[in-house]
């Protein structure tokens, strides 16, 4: 596929700027995806994602563990470097440790997927068979935004198209290089390669990589995300997510889809009991016709009765979330009679 941006294209950026606003309009901004969780007007009073009071459950349920978001990454070996601190300026390296970490949880957005570009802005059947290839035409204004910026193809069949958001993304990536992202996605984001990921516990690696070549909005990087989630899921391997940016996100997909056993088991066993409420209340926020929701709101339900009547109510694994509720009630009371 040929690419025609540069200033001695066939149209100048000034006058293919001009042309743009008339034929892009509002339109560019088509696919930029809504926030999950309020995509629809029947849902407006669903809370979505960014909502301060989702966003302040999930980052308490990500826990901030600095020796986990600190840990060393696999780079040239050097000498340990060693500090002699006073207690004054140890406490200030931690509190900077901190507001550094609570910088790295910060989670990715979470959007529907953007709707397929397919508009026809002319038909020339006079250049049909003048050319063998398609032809890109790109706006290479440097203060457009890439959502905004005007992209066309011309097929060889005469059809003036705007580009598929797949042609965008490359064409921007070709003229406007992020780094860590490359034109061709690596084969490692297909299904049949994302298994050995799996197998190799490398899921938040994967989820990095992920972030750095797709748009939020887009297929791949829905697939991906959706993908990871649903084998941490499967072999309840939570803890690799847990004090890193990808949890939130993990426990929203988990939530919307009443998938959320697993993870309650989990944190029981691991005597999360506050993050075991607070999934709890994000689960009543987005899905407040369920029982235990009603329950909770006329019984003013907190704690372990919250966690019980929730189990009884809602969970597909009942018994067995009773018994790690049980093990955890019995290792409450043995350390408080000692």
């Amino acid at each position: 596929m040929a690419a025609l941006g540069a200033r001695g294209s066939a149209a100048a950026p000034a006058r293919l700027s001009r042309v743009a606003r008339a034929l892009w309009g509002w339109r560019a901004r088509r696919g930029l995806g809504q926030d999950a969780g309020a995509a629809d007007e029947g849902e407006a009073a669903r809370p979505a994602f960014a909502d301060e009071a989702v966003q302040t459950l999930l980052r308490r349920m990500t826990g901030l563990d600095l020796q986990k978001v600190f840990r060393p990454v696999k780079t040239e070996l050097r000498p340990p470097k060693y500090k002699l601190m006073t207690e004054a300026q140890l406490e200030e390296a931690t509190r900077k440790a901190i507001e550094e970490a609570k910088e790295k949880l910060i989670m990715p957005p979470v959007l529907n997927e953007r709707e397929p570009i397919d508009d026809v802005l002319a038909e020339d059947k006079f250049l049909e068979g003048t050319e063998t290839t398609k032809y890109v035409f790109t706006d290479l204004t440097y203060s457009i935004p890439h959502r905004e910026r005007f992209i066309v193809v011309r097929e060889p069949n005469g059809v003036l198209r705007k580009a598929t958001w797949e042609e965008r993304d490359r064409m921007i990536q070709i003229f406007f290089p992020k780094e860590g992202r490359r034109v061709i996605p690596p084969v490692v984001f297909k299904d049949e390669h994302l298994v050995t990921v799996f197998q190799q516990d490398r899921h938040e690696d994967i989820l990095n990589m992920c972030i750095a070549q797709f748009e939020p909005d887009s297929p791949d990087y829905i697939r991906v995300h959706h993908r990871t989630y649903d084998d941490i899921e499967k072999h309840a391997k939570y803890d690799l997510l847990r004090s890193t940016r990808h949890f939130g996100g993990m426990v929203w997909y988990l939530v919307n889809r009443k998938k959320t056993d697993g993870l309650l088991t989990d944190m029981i066993h691991r005597d999360l009991l506050d993050d075991a409420t607070s999934l709890i209340t994000l689960y009543h926020m987005l899905h407040p016709e369920c029982q235990s929701a009603k329950e909770a709101k006329e019984r003013k339900l907190q704690g372990v009765d919250l966690i019980k009547v929730f189990v009884k109510t809602e969970s597909q694994k009942e018994g067995y979330i009773q018994l790690a509720l049980q093990a955890y009630e019995e290792a409450m009371a043995t350390s408080t009679a000692s």
